[in-house]
This record gives structure tokens, C-alpha cells and sequence, in this order.
């Protein structure tokens, strides 16, 4: 399939009466298609697949469309929100530890290419942490700078590790032994 054919299969997925809160609907969509505005209309897609649930075969075509338009951050976003579908969403407000805390150094990538460990009240059997490990997306932005502040997406290797979370938990993030951040849940939706 091409891009346009790609596109157009995902926005027929796309309830009619589904609007953004710019008022953005798949007419618009269809409009920017007519005229070979493909980015454009992904980005519109992309808004409207936030609106309510979409199947996972929706992400897949926009994930295939962005990778024909080489926009990689659209395309990993994209088959991150099919693996949503697949697997469920955790969503947090993630605050990372300053620098002079003790915290990285660096900015953490936002595109879910880190893989760190958390603390999510599991315990050994000597009463040690038991750590679980998510890929982490932050939103909005490449990157989240040292001691900031985000809203962050958690894709688990092992989700029914995290079936107990419930929103207003805090879960504390680990690259070393030391707390890198500290996230609290906002969205806690694991496929039973």
C-alpha cells in the first residue's frame, strides 16, 4: 500500500462524529488527503486517534504511512499506541531527580527507547525491591530534561506485573540503585 491508501484505510476507522477539541474531524482529514497534505493529515489522525479508543489495525496503517514518509518520531509513536491497544496504557506525571540531587545528568529520550526499572511495591523474599521493567514515552517532547517534570507513558515487559496500580499511586523510577524520579499515576488501564 502506498501512503495514501495507508492513510485513507486509517481514517475510515475513524468514527464520524469523532472531534477534536480543535474541532478537527475526519472530513478535515479527507480534505487534506484530496490535496496531497499527507503530513498533515497524519498529524490530524494522530490528534483524532485521542479522542476515544481506535483498534490497533488503525495504528498499524498510520504507523506504515509515517515510516513511508520517513518521519520516525510519528511512526514509533504510532506502533507505541498500537502496543497500547494490545497491552493496555499506564499513564504518570514523571518528576526526575535534579543533577545535584544525585539524579542523571543527561536528558531522557522521549521517543520509548528507555527501558528503566521501577519500584512498583513488589518485594523479594528478603524484602528487597522487586523491579519491573517499562519502556518510557514522555509526551510532548524529545526529551525530559534532569529534575523535570512530565507526563509520561509506561509500556511494561511483563503487564501483569502491574495489574495492582490504581491512579494516585506513586512509583519511583530506577537506572541505578539510587531513585532516579518519582511518577504518579494518572491512568491505569491492563487488559484482565
Amino acid at each position: 500500500m502506498d501512503v495514501l491508501d495507508l492513510l485513507k484505510s486509517a481514517s475510515l476507522l475513524v468514527p464520524e462524529e469523532s472531534a477534536t477539541g480543535n474541532d478537527v474531524t475526519v472530513d478535515d482529514v479527507w480534505e487534506y488527503l484530496a490535496h496531497d497534505e499527507w503530513e498533515v493529515a497524519l498529524g490530524l489522525l494522530e490528534e483524532l486517534g485521542d479522542v476515544r479508543p481506535l483498534p490497533a489495525v488503525f495504528w498499524a496503517s498510520m504507523a506504515a504511512a509515517a515510516e513511508e514518509l520517513r518521519l520516525d518520531r510519528s511512526a514509533a509513536w504510532c506502533h507505541w499506541r498500537e502496543g497500547e491497544v494490545r497491552n493496555g496504557v499506564i499513564r504518570a506525571d514523571l518528576t526526575l531527580r535534579a543533577p545535584s540531587d544525585g539524579g542523571r545528568r543527561s536528558p531522557v529520550p522521549g521517543a520509548g527507547v528507555l527501558r528503566p526499572m521501577w519500584d512498583i511495591g513488589h518485594r523479594t523474599p528478603t524484602g528487597e525491591p522487586a523491579y519491573a521493567v517499562a519502556h518510557l514515552w514522555v509526551e510532548g517532547v524529545p526529551a525530559l530534561e534532569p529534575g523535570g517534570r512530565a507526563p509520561v507513558r509506561l509500556a511494561p515487559l511483563t503487564p501483569e506485573l502491574w495489574g495492582h496500580l490504581r491512579p494516585g499511586q506513586v512509583i519511583t523510577l530506577h537506572e541505578t540503585r539510587p531513585v532516579g524520579g518519582t511518577a504518579v499515576l494518572l491512568e491505569v488501564m491492563l487488559p484482565e
